[in-house]
């Protein structure tokens, strides 16, 4: 054996090392497999369905790809909406006419096919992003038809598609910009509400994030309560723009108990908190009766109740009562509005039991700062509405009252 030459062990063979070689990528020949289904069996659903199931095409490579064939007909360029080379057939969403009955049957063909490739719901998720987020590059019949999509998607409860897939890219400033994105969520409610109440359609936006952000669909010239309520009443949403009104309201309550608190907490002149109040009222147009029950919310929630002390806890109110006074009788201006604040007294007494015995003593010292006027007090002990805890309530204030009566007889 020469030096140069290496030993070998006679007998032995030497194994090469395989490579994983992957499979060049060609959505161009899936795409143009899809589309001859389809056509082979002529845009029936049900058919085209069985045989995507039969077949051995790689959807989990070509997941994308698929829907674009299922919305567009055939493949579409990396980037935008417009037709790519290769076949095409004629039976996509994008080609049915604008109306449920059409559209609902490709709907029903799509969850069919995601219960038998789960997987696949992560790629509808991507197409549907893309095609939303590229509205503006839709005609308007287009848009009006993948609105209706989505909307009986969800109404059929269409495996695992989130919300956020639908609301989130939707809000591109140019699009918003446009009424694009107005137009379509017009759509989209419109179509939803035919099927599902307004109570599922506010499930749809909290899991979407957008139910306190609807007014973010609204180009900026328009983003106002009142471009709100017309858009939708015009519409025929009126249950929509209902539910905004109470949304809204709502907000402005809490902003308005928040402001309380913190002057209240913090001692603040009585004036200031009066001015403070008035304002606020005059900028979210609150009704008076909801100012008296945030008034006496807000004084109550401030009180450092006392676990066990009942006389403790009695000091504790009547001493807010005397050092509020001023404030409650700047609001509570009429016999409507005094009935309103005894209720109040009367319902948190009924639902505190730590309460319960001091409803005369409050109604008394309520009484003597001119805050509740006599007629009001009577008016509510003889005609009172509020049945909770009423009878004993009567029946604790009636020596006061006996006393209003006599003193009423003296004069």
């Amino acid at each position: 054996m020469s030096s140069k030459e290496k030993p070998t062990l006679g007998g032995t063979r030497i194994k090469t090392r395989k490579r994983n070689i992957a499979a060049p990528l060609d959505p161009a020949a899936f795409a143009d497999a899809v589309v001859q289904i389809y056509l082979d069996n002529v845009g029936d659903l049900e058919l085209v369905a069985k045989n995507i199931e039969s077949s051995d095409l790689n959807f989990s490579r070509y997941g994308d790809t698929f829907f674009e064939v299922v919305f567009t007909g055939g493949r579409t360029q990396p980037g935008t909406i417009k037709p790519d080379e290769g076949e095409r057939h004629p039976y996509s969403i994008i080609e049915c006419e604008a109306k449920r009955e059409t559209i609902l049957p490709s709907v029903i063909y799509v969850q069919k096919i995601l219960r038998r490739k789960p997987f696949l719901i992560k790629n509808l998720e991507n197409v549907m992003r893309r095609f939303l987020q590229s509205l503006e590059l839709f005609e308007e019949n287009e848009r009006k038809k993948l609105a209706i999509f989505t909307a009986l998607a969800f109404s059929q409860k269409l495996s695992g598609l989130p919300p956020e897939t639908v609301f989130q890219p939707l809000l591109k400033d140019n699009l918003v910009g446009k009424g694009l994105v107005l137009s379509f969520i017009t759509d989209f409610f419109k179509e939803y509400l035919v099927d599902n109440s307004l109570e599922d359609l506010i499930s749809i936006l909290k899991r979407g994030k957008m139910e306190d952000n609807l007014m973010d669909f609204f180009p900026s010239a328009k983003r106002s309560a009142e471009g709100f309520s017309e858009h939708f009443t015009k519409e025929g949403l009126v249950p929509l723009v209902e539910y905004h009104e109470k949304k809204i309201f709502e907000v402005k309550l809490k902003e308005m108990k928040s402001a309380l608190t913190t002057q209240i907490a913090e001692e603040s002149d009585i004036s200031e908190v009066i001015e403070t109040v008035k304002q606020l009222v005059k900028d979210a147009k609150l009704p008076d009766i909801e100012v008296v029950r945030i008034l006496w919310d807000v004084l109550m929630d401030a009180v450092q109740w006392s676990g066990k002390n009942q006389q403790q806890n009695a000091n504790s109110a009547l001493r807010q009562v005397q050092t509020w006074a001023k404030l409650l009788n700047s609001f509570c201006t009429s016999g409507k509005l005094e009935l309103e604040l005894i209720y109040k007294v009367q319902m948190q007494c009924y639902e505190d039991a730590k309460l319960m015995k001091l409803f005369p003593e409050i109604v008394r010292s309520l009484y003597d700062q001119d805050v509740l006027a006599e007629d009001t007090i009577l008016h509510w002990f003889r005609r009172g509405t509020n049945l909770k805890g009423r009878q004993t309530f009567v029946k604790a204030l009636e020596p006061f009252v006996k006393w209003l009566e006599e003193a009423e007889e003296e004069e």
